[in-house]
């Protein structure tokens, strides 16, 4: 189903979650914006999981020299600067 703007579907509210219990997603629209959507219960969201930087962060090399960027953060973590 198409978008739909939000006066639309006030009046017409039933007819928008019938579809949505037929498998359907309803946008709904203010002002030619999207402002919602209907989606039926249990339906995958469009919103991504971040990447896993667990291999990313495994190949950055932690430079031993004592005026490393850093070594300078850990140490002022370590101390209670930030």
């Amino acid at each position: 189903m198409g978008p739909v703007n939000l006066k639309e579907a006030r009046a017409r509210l039933s007819d928008l979650v019938r579809a949505v219990e037929n498998g359907e997603s309803v946008l709904i629209t203010r002002r030619g914006r999207i402002v919602a959507r209907l989606v039926p219960p249990g339906a995958p969201t469009e919103r991504q999981k971040a990447p896993d930087l667990a291999d990313f962060r495994k190949g950055l090399e932690v430079s031993e020299d004592e005026n490393s960027l850093s070594r300078i953060v850990i140490e002022n973590r370590r101390e209670g600067r930030y």
